[in-house]
């Protein structure tokens, strides 16, 4: 069985950084991309960034540039988010996610097969 496990949400205060983790179990995602998507309440989910498996190029959304860094861990099977400099409107759930697209073009949650329970984040002013 296939298995997507978020960890490390928490509430925090405007300008903390949180380190969120994906522990996959089942399989491995070779030739796969691997996502971060973050849906706030009443909103849609939305990508945030995706990192391929096999080379570790990464894509992200506009609003997280410079501020979260996306990473993968072969070894341990596991894709990581770190997050810095949060501010009230990264509050969300944040779900991790498995295409078989490549990451340049999945960027659309219909590109995913596999998802997390997520993780929420709660950011306050």
């Amino acid at each position: 069985q296939v298995q997507l496990v978020e960890s490390g949400g928490g509430l925090v205060q405007a300008g903390a950084s949180l380190r969120l983790s994906c522990a996959i179990s089942g399989r491995t995602f070779e030739n796969h991309a691997l996502a971060w998507f973050r849906q706030a309440p009443g909103q849609e989910r939305i990508f945030v960034a995706t990192i391929s498996w096999n080379d570790g190029d990464t894509y992200y959304l506009d609003a997280v540039k410079g501020r979260f860094t996306i990473s993968r861990d072969t070894a341990k099977n596991a894709v990581y988010l770190q997050m810095t400099s949060l501010k009230p409107e990264d509050t969300a759930t944040y779900y991790c996610a498995a295409s078989p697209f490549a990451a340049l073009v999945a960027k659309m949650p219909g590109h995913y097969d596999f998802w997390g329970q997520g993780t929420q984040v709660t950011v306050s002013s």
